[in-house]
Formats: C-alpha cells, sequence, structure tokens
C-alpha cells in the first residue's frame, strides 16, 4: 500500500481573530440582541472595563452592523456585529463579531458541555476516549483541539503588553513527525508557554523561523518588544536563532546543563562525587562576580589533582564559560538555570508521548501543539498545587485576574481580538 504524502510545507497558521467573546450568559444575551439600545449599553460597559478585548481604534467609535443569520447547527443562537467607524491600513471596514462565552466559535457547541473533555484533552487523554465518554466522535474533538491553535498564544495570554516578560527561557523538545525526527521550538517566559512551534530540523535558520513564530506575535502588544536576555543551553544554533532574532538580547548559559554533564561524567568516583557537587552548586551560589570567578578558580584547580578523562573535561568547560555565567550578574532577574521551562516541557513531552508524536501534515502538528500551550496557559492549577492559592492558572498569575471563574471561559474570552491593533492602554486592576 503507499504511503501517503503528507506535506511538510510551513506556513502560518495562526489567524487574526475578529471576534470579541464577552462575559455574558446566553441568556442574557439573547435578550440584548433584539433591544438595540440596551445591546449597546451593555457593549459601552464593557469596553469600559475590558478595553484590551477590543482593538484600539474601537475608542473612534463603531455602529451595530447586522445580526447573523442562524447557523443550522445552533439555529437558536444569533450573534450581533459592529463596525467600527476608523478603518484598517488597507481602507477596508472593520467588523467584529460580539459573541457570549457561552457558546464555542463556529458554533461547534457550548463551552460548558465541552470544557471537562478539554481539560482532560490537556493531560493527553486520546480522541477516542473523549469520544467515549462525551460523545460525539474523535474528528470533532480533533478539530475543536486544533481550532485552538489558531489563535495567538502571546495575544491570548497576555492582557498588557507591560506584561510582556523581560527575560525568557527557549529550548527544543525533540519529538517526531511521521516517523522523522523534528523540534519544538519552545518559548517560555513568566512561568507561562508563549511560544510552541515545530521545527523540522535544528540548524539556525530553521530555529529563527520557529522561534520567529513567537517574535510576530509579540507586535501587535507592543511593536519594538526587545526583551533583555533569553536562557538556553548549550546548543549553538539556538542561540544563534534569538541573536537573529533581538540583535541586542544578552544570552544567559543554563548553568543547570554544565552541572549535569559534570554529574554524569564523576559519578564513578563515587567517594569524590558529594564534594563534586558541594563545589559545583558553591560556584553557582556566589553572591558576587570576583566570588563567583574565584570559586570556579578554585574548582578547576582541584579538578586537575583528583579528576582524569572526560570527567575533568567537563569541569574543564564549566570554567572555560567562566566569562558566559557572569553575565547573569548584570541581570538578577533573569533566569540562570532552564528549571522554569523544564517545568513546562515535562508535561508537554508526556502530552507529545501519549499521543505516538504527531502523525499527519506539517501544518496538523503545528496547530495541536499551539493548542497545547493555550490550554496548557489557562488550565487550572491543581487544588494541591501551593501556587492555586494565590492564581487559578498560569495566566491568572501573569495577568493577575480572570474574566471568568471557569478556565475555558476565561481562555474563551481572551482569545478576543487576539492578533489584531495594539493597545496602548493599560488594564488598571
Amino acid at each position: 500500500m503507499p504511503q501517503r504524502n503528507h506535506s511538510t510545507e510551513r506556513h502560518q497558521v495562526m489567524k487574526i481573530n475578529k471576534r470579541v467573546i464577552l462575559p455574558i450568559p446566553l441568556d442574557e444575551y439573547k435578550q440584548l440582541i433584539s433591544d438595540s439600545k440596551r445591546f449597546r449599553e451593555k457593549l459601552d460597559d464593557m469596553i469600559a472595563s475590558h478595553p484590551e478585548l477590543f482593538p484600539e481604534c474601537i475608542t473612534g467609535g463603531y455602529v451595530l452592523h447586522d445580526i447573523l443569520p442562524a447557523s443550522t447547527k445552533m439555529p437558536e443562537v444569533r450573534f450581533r456585529r459592529i463596525k467600527l467607524k476608523e478603518k484598517d491600513a488597507e481602507g477596508n471596514n472593520i467588523i467584529l463579531t460580539i459573541a457570549s462565552s457561552d457558546v464555542i466559535p463556529y458554533m461547534r457547541g457550548l463551552t460548558d458541555e465541552v470544557e471537562k473533555a478539554l481539560f482532560l484533552r490537556r493531560f493527553g487523554v486520546p480522541f477516542w476516549a473523549l469520544a467515549h465518554v462525551f460523545g460525539r466522535d474523535e474528528n470533532y474533538w480533533y478539530r475543536l483541539v486544533g481550532s485552538l491553535g489558531r489563535y495567538s498564544i502571546v495575544g491570548t495570554t497576555i492582557k498588557d503588553k507591560e506584561k510582556l516578560p523581560e527575560h525568557l527561557l527557549a529550548d527544543e523538545k525533540h519529538t517526531g513527525l511521521n516517523g522523522e525526527k523534528v523540534y519544538i521550538a519552545t518559548t517560555v517566559g513568566e512561568d507561562c508557554v508563549l511560544g510552541a512551534s515545530l521545527a523540522l530540523n535544528a540548524d539556525e535558520e530553521t530555529l529563527t523561523t520557529a522561534y520567529g513564530v513567537f517574535q510576530a506575535e509579540t507586535k501587535p502588544l507592543q511593536a519594538d518588544y526587545q526583551p533583555k536576555t533569553v536562557n538556553t543551553d548549550g546548543w549553538a544554533a539556538t542561540q544563534k536563532a534569538w541573536r537573529n532574532l533581538f540583535p541586542m538580547i544578552v544570552i544567559i548559559h543554563c548553568f543547570l546543563h554544565a552541572f549535569l554533564k559534570i554529574r554524569n561524567r564523576t559519578k564513578r568516583f563515587k567517594e569524590l562525587y558529594p564534594q563534586i557537587v558541594q563545589q559545583v552548586w558553591a560556584i553557582y551560589h556566589a553572591e558576587t562576580p570576583d566570588l563567583f570567578r574565584q570559586r570556579a578558580t578554585d574548582f578547576w584547580t582541584w579538578s586537575q589533582q583528583h579528576l582524569t578523562g572526560d570527567a575533568l573535561a567537563a569541569v574543564q568547560k564549566l570554567y572555560a564559560k567562566t566569562d558566559l555565567f557572569l553575565l547573569a550578574f548584570d541581570f538578577p532577574d533573569a533566569y540562570r538555570t532552564s528549571n522554569m521551562i523544564d517545568r513546562h516541557m515535562e508535561p508537554m513531552a508526556r502530552w507529545v508521548a501519549s499521543t505516538r508524536f504527531f502523525h499527519g501534515h506539517w501544518a496538523a502538528a503545528e496547530l495541536q501543539i499551539r493548542a497545547w500551550a493555550i490550554l496548557h496557559n489557562f488550565g487550572p492549577y491543581s487544588p494541591r498545587a501551593r501556587r492555586q492559592q494565590e492564581a487559578s492558572s498560569p495566566a491568572h498569575k501573569l495577568n493577575g485576574f480572570v474574566y471568568h471563574e471557569n478556565w475555558l471561559h476565561n481562555l474563551l474570552i481572551s482569545t478576543s481580538c487576539a492578533g489584531m491593533t495594539p493597545l496602548h492602554r493599560i488594564r488598571q486592576n
């Protein structure tokens, strides 16, 4: 049987969302839609209280445009559209659909009916299992999840340009697409996954394109966004990719990766191993650059007297990077280790493994991994997690507020106008 030809063509899968989803119960929305005056009053209240859900040019005014015809999927639900008085850069009218968060976009169903299934999908429950428990079929759940990948990860997660992180972490998750090795270029900042894009190779050009998706999604929030630092491992192509995208960025080398190499190559020195570990972490915890350099020099001198072979080579490599590690002292808030990105890539790894990696077209795989990132950012913390006492999800922790007590409603509302004209108002919490 001939093998199916799966396209590996890369293109932008994120689409600008011209839908405004508001925390208005569907029953209330149905009453408002038939009363233009009340609808406008409600909408004006929402614009005043949640300006970040609308494009900036909403301040120029709008008119009620029309009421969409009934859908065959949900004939009892109809939404209003508005037309902004200002036009886009090409001179075209900007028409926005005003929707209730009770309804999944494109009339795929009611939010409360699919919420539990999407909650489980975040942990990698297969589509056939979702269909078995919640009804419908596998394709329905597959397409529903994939549709979330069309939203901007950055624009959906971050609702205020002041929240764009100054310090980032980046790494690639090794995975597979149709049996071939591929890489998920992952960007993390402020405890949220802000970028996840599938790269077919791990060279500089391909990784620049993959990480460039994150850069492109920051522009609607802040056109001249420039992070100060990014923490990476020692892969040269990753570091070159970030310098290509952000020429002024400072690369912070991950100290943890240096320790792991030393750990793996010195375990055979059983009597010396505790002392080796103690010295490595003493270097890391040095309070000043001079003390850091002194402890690194002392450790290298000691290692030359007690270690040999690849163990000594690992210590030499750490010592040779002393000046690179010292850059972190210029940025006290930068990430010196990859711990934060590792915490996010662990559930990503479990999710990818549960799906038996990726199959089919590149675009389909891209949509799924982007959907996972958004579900991960908005999915609730475990009730036993200490972080749950302060925030309900990573997105809540970053923004400091939620639009709705239900996580999926909050996610859908946050997609409003994601990727459109930036807002310059700062939300008052």
